[in-house]
């Protein structure tokens, strides 16, 4: 049996941006067996998600902060719900790769169509 404890504190450290590697090691240094590590991380693989690494404007940042409280969201969150929005919004908009640029600007616009 997966140990509900352990499968927290993957999904956690996760969510806080740690990588496997790094949330491994405490737990073998715990005592933790191997075999119910791996079982707790395969309960909780990541389902089709590709991880990036992104740097913004602090300003930025605590826009994107107060969306997510106001949405009840968390940063991770809110800034994946940005991204496909913005995706699904674009979408069908590619059929002509010279202007990619201007594509990107209005994918990523304020500005109501």
């Amino acid at each position: 049996m997966i140990n509900p404890g352990l499968v927290k504190f993957i999904k956690e450290a996760r969510r806080r941006g740690f990588s496997d590697p790094e949330i491994r090691a405490p737990l073998e240094k715990q005592g933790w067996a191997d075999d119910e590590i791996d079982k707790a991380f395969l309960s909780v693989k990541s389902k089709g998600k590709i991880p990036i690494h992104i740097s913004i404007d602090e300003n930025v940042y605590k826009l994107i902060e107060k969306r997510a409280k106001r949405n009840l969201l968390s940063l991770e969150e809110q800034i994946q719900d940005i991204i496909r929005r913005s995706a699904v919004t674009g979408k069908g908009k590619l059929a002509n790769p010279e202007k990619i640029d201007d594509l990107l600007v209005s994918i990523f616009s304020r500005k109501r169509r």
